[in-house]
C-alpha cells in the first residue's frame, strides 16, 4: 500500500489545486500515469503515479487546494 502525498513540484510551491481526478476507485494505475490534473501558482498539469496497483483511496477530492506533503491518495 502507498500512501501518495503532493510533492514539492517548485521551488516555491506550497500548495496545489485539485482540478480533477482521472481516475476513479478501484481503477489500475501504472507507474507514470496520469491520475489527477492540479493547478499551483504557475500552470495546470497532471500529476502521474509514482506507484503501479489500484486506486483504492481519493483522499484529497476535485476543488481541494492541498498543501505539499498532504495526502492525495491511496494506491494498493
Amino acid at each position: 500500500m502507498a500512501e501518495v502525498q503532493l510533492p514539492k513540484l517548485g521551488m516555491a510551491l506550497q500548495k496545489a489545486y485539485i482540478v480533477a481526478w482521472l481516475k476513479e476507485v478501484g481503477d489500475p494505475v501504472a507507474v507514470g500515469e496520469p491520475i489527477a490534473q492540479v493547478e499551483t501558482d504557475k500552470a495546470v498539469g497532471e500529476f502521474e503515479s509514482p506507484v503501479a496497483g489500484v486506486l483504492m483511496r481519493i483522499a484529497a477530492p476535485a476543488g481541494a487546494t492541498v498543501k505539499v506533503g498532504a495526502l492525495l491518495c491511496v494506491i494498493e
